[in-house]
């Protein structure tokens, strides 16, 4: 089936999270993206376990299920670049490819001949697509970079938790959201550059940082202060601009309240049975119910400790009023609607069976996401590559093998 990336070819020589959750979106979108991997080594995140991939024995394998998250539908190569021949390798199959990836230190890559520069002169039709910390300018730029640092560097930290007169502290996210982010920024940024590439015959460099796209998605709350010279402050699962949007403990466990409009919150006050809020000059607007959160939610919570989680749900989604359960990872993928949305897919893997995913979430009309390879063993497709793009002979690639180059 053909599908929207389909004949486009992607060298990636990332490995983690950012570089590689690029790259599958690519490869999901049907682009052929080649992993290139350390020997006897690979992705680091392999290795970030457990839990690992089982095979139908029950015993783990060499892959972490962290490294599955992000590698399907690519083939997995081992080249050494640290030996000449191996350098040389990479770039003769840059010489073929659209794309490449990569996320080395700033300046790691020119003693190896596979910077941009070097890339480019031997295919300038190549978009080259660098993700580091802190990018390629600036007194950072040679600092490593990880998504728990550019978290509270970036200030979504300085956003996240419980303030501190309840005695919180600067929480991160429960997933590495920032470098989520770029590896998306990265995704569009690649495309875009492709669709130009059509019109102007040429490749081009693209230079992203985790901090910048983190700094970037702080969106409202770097508005708040932007435009409004305010510095936000945690304020655990409460809303900075919109009242009351936070989660509240019910008589059995808690529950998201999320009242986006006046509407909204009127439905709610008659739903709970408390008329009375609706109708006081303190509340009325949303402007109001910032200014006056506190009353006003500690009320709220008393409210809603009355009854259930279920009781209020019921309740108030017969209201029209937005609201939900704070699910667990596994409630999540037992809801009736994820399964009816299939975000969770079954891959037939060689060790195991079948490898248990979660889906791409894009729904194309016409040319549906397909998962045609499962996250690849390390290296498997050393060989259909050399021989495929370079056209290597079995003695040639023995040779190399026996070289430690591959």
């Amino acid at each position: 089936m053909h599908k929207p990336l389909s004949g486009y070819r992607v060298l990636d020589l990332s490995r983690i999270l950012a570089g590689p959750w690029a790259t599958q979106l690519l490869a999901d979108l049907g682009a052929d993206v080649i992993k290139v991997e350390r020997p006897g080594q690979g992705d680091d995140t392999r290795g970030w376990g457990p839990p690992y991939l089982q095979d139908r024995a029950g015993e783990d394998t060499s892959d972490a299920a962290y490294f599955c998250c992000a590698n399907r539908n690519k083939r997995s190569i081992t080249i050494d670049i640290n030996q000449a021949e191996g350098a040389k390798l990479v770039r003769d199959l840059a010489r073929q490819s659209d794309v490449l990836v990569e996320n080395f230190k700033t300046g790691g890559l020119k003693k190896y001949q596979l910077d941009y520069a070097s890339i480019q002169a031997i295919n300038p039709r190549l978009v080259y697509c660098s993700i580091t910390g802190f990018g390629q300018t600036g007194p950072l730029a040679q600092r490593a970079g990880y998504d728990f640092l550019i978290q509270g560097m970036a200030g979504l930290m300085s956003i996240t938790g419980e303030p501190d007169s309840a005695g919180g502290m600067p929480t991160k996210v429960g997933v590495a959201v920032s470098d989520l982010f770029t590896g998306l920024y990265a995704a569009n940024a690649v495309q875009a550059a492709l669709l130009e590439r059509a019109t102007s015959g040429e490749g081009q460099y693209i230079d992203l940082a985790l901090l910048d796209v983190q700094a970037a998605v702080l969106a409202n709350q770097a508005s708040n202060y932007l435009v409004g010279n305010m510095v936000p402050q945690r304020l655990g699962n409460a809303h900075p601009n919109i009242v009351p949007y936070q989660a509240f403990a019910s008589a059995d466990g808690h529950i998201i309240l999320a009242v986006g409009n006046d509407q909204q919150f009127q439905s709610f006050c008659n739903a709970a049975a408390r008329p009375d809020l609706a109708s006081s000059d303190l509340y009325q607007t949303n402007r109001l119910r910032v200014e006056n959160r506190e009353t006003l939610c500690a009320t709220i919570a008393d409210t809603i400790r009355a009854h259930s989680t279920r009781y209020w749900i019921d309740l108030l989604e017969q209201a029209g009023v937005p609201c939900g359960p704070i699910n667990s990872i596994d409630q999540v993928f037992a809801a009736p609607q994820i399964k009816a949305r299939n975000m969770r897919v079954s891959i037939p893997e060689p060790r195991s069976g079948h490898i248990e995913l979660a889906a791409n979430p894009i729904r194309f009309s016409r040319t549906p996401i397909s998962y045609d390879r499962p996250p690849p063993q390390l290296g498997e497709s050393t060989d259909e590559v050399l021989t495929e793009l370079l056209g290597y002979s079995e003695s040639k690639i023995v040779e190399l093998r026996n070289k430690g180059v591959i």
